[in-house]
């Protein structure tokens, strides 16, 4: 029999305040600057697929999605359902825009580790009181 580790609750508040900052001030990037995002997107071998949805109204549709699962997963409400709606965000984001620079671009492997730290919420219970069972 394996024996269970605790993980100290604090830690995993701080681990998912820090993860929520990038989704916060990409959000908050995507909805300033949606003509960014739309250039940054439109030299993309896949953008020519997105355009006839409108590259801009995607730029400001995933920044508002980000902003708001972003700030949940901050304070903790929904923490769960916020990671996988993060997560759905940031796959085809990774795909479409970060691939662009090859897979030894930087980016892209922060944008993995990203993807490995919501997992950790999505793939764990709900914490309790103090600490964490694993």
């Amino acid at each position: 029999m394996q024996e269970k580790k605790e993980v100290s609750l604090l830690s995993i508040r701080i681990l998912r305040i820090l993860l929520s900052g990038i989704f916060i001030a990409a959000g908050i990037n995507h909805i300033k600057a949606p003509e960014s995002i739309a250039e940054r997107t439109a030299i993309t071998p896949l953008g020519a697929y997105l355009e006839p949805i409108g590259l801009e109204f995607l730029g400001i549709a995933s920044g508002v999605l980000m902003l708001l699962a972003g700030i949940a997963f901050l304070i903790g409400f929904y923490t769960r359902y916020a990671a996988w709606i993060l997560c759905i965000l940031l796959i085809p984001i990774t795909i479409i825009i970060q691939t662009n620079g090859g897979l030894m671009h930087g980016p892209f492997w922060k944008n993995i580790a990203i993807l490995g730290g919501l997992l950790f919420f999505m793939l764990n219970p709900p914490l309790d009181n103090n600490k964490i069972n694993l």
